[in-house]
């Protein structure tokens, strides 16, 4: 783990190993907090949207059926949407580190409105009701 978050390094750890665990699943992760300026350059370079993001995950899939992954959430988006939302700032990192993760694993959702109605997101939030 890297960068500074107001989400404890035990915490991440925490709900990292429960969704590995709850998905069956194993890999090798690293999650690192950005600010907005480096997190736009991430989104820029590897997704060719010119605008910060809240949370962007990369996967290499390894021979053995594991995977190694890298999770970039940025606190500064997650603290708009949780203000804008009406959220706990902590509720929100935790979401992020969860859906990144869960990107990590090759689940997937659309663009748009069908985004909080799909089966990730709903995974997501079973993950964030049990861990928040």
């Amino acid at each position: 783990m890297q960068g500074r978050s107001p989400l404890a390094p035990s915490a991440v750890r925490r709900v990292v190993r429960a969704v590995l665990e709850g998905e069956g699943q194993r890999a090798r992760l690293s999650i690192t907090f950005l600010g907005p300026l480096r997190m736009r350059r991430l989104n820029c370079r590897y997704k060719g949207l010119d605008r910060e993001t809240d949370v962007l995950a990369f996967t290499l899939e390894q021979p053995d059926g594991s995977s190694l992954g890298d999770v970039y959430v940025c606190p500064a988006v997650a603290a708009r949407e949780a203000r804008a939302r009406a959220l706990p700032l902590r509720e929100e990192l935790i979401r992020l580190v969860i859906h990144g993760t869960l990107h990590t694993l090759g689940h997937q959702h659309p663009d748009g409105p069908a985004r909080e109605r799909s089966a990730m997101w709903r995974r997501q939030e079973r993950y964030v009701e049990a861990l928040a």
